[in-house]
């Protein structure tokens, strides 16, 4: 048996940060009406990875079912609108309405300012390190990463992004409900 704590691994300490963040993170959109899912649904039509319910689903790593009722409370707060498939009438496409473009966009805000106070204590070098550590491990388990050059610095050189490899999809669609 090893000497290491169960308070001092990694899955541990991830585990308590990752719900810290994420209940900060639910309790900035109660302001907007929306969970993070709502936020996650958006997401995933803004960058055009689904528009059927069920791509969104698959996307989204959740139940079809819960996609729908995400849709139909997007829907009521006129964030999306659904639109009959062309060419399968049978299907119905979800479309992401300039309400929802600016509901993303302030919920994106928020999770700016959250990432901020959140890592005031860091470098910007370890803040980049920490981005990026955190692209690898989400594309290393088949999740979404970021693709910002140099990790979103908006004076980087595009050129300089220190691990091109990393899968693009900006950030992790399933989130908590």
């Amino acid at each position: 048996m090893n000497d290491v704590k169960w308070v001092e691994t990694l899955s541990f300490r991830f585990g308590v940060l990752g719900a810290l963040v994420a209940d900060r993170h639910a309790a900035a959109l109660i302001a907007h009406g929306l969970k993070p899912k709502h936020v996650a649904l958006l997401s995933v039509l803004d960058a055009g990875l689904g528009a059927s319910q069920l791509e969104i689903a698959k996307v989204m790593r959740v139940a079809p079912s819960l996609v729908v009722s995400l849709a139909d409370h997007l829907e009521s707060a006129g964030a999306i609108e659904r639109l009959r498939d062309p060419a399968d009438r049978r299907r119905q496409l979800l479309h992401l309405t300039a309400r929802g473009r600016d509901l993303l966009a302030r919920c994106t805000a928020q999770a700016v300012a959250l990432d901020a106070e959140l890592t005031a204590g860091l470098t910007p070098a370890e803040r980049d390190a920490l981005g990026a550590a955190f692209d690898r491990l989400a594309a290393s388990h088949g999740l979404p990463a970021r693709s910002l050059p140099a990790r979103g610095r908006p004076d980087a050189d595009p050129g300089s992004d220190p691990d091109p490899g990393v899968d693009p999809g900006g950030s992790t669609p399933g989130g908590n409900s």
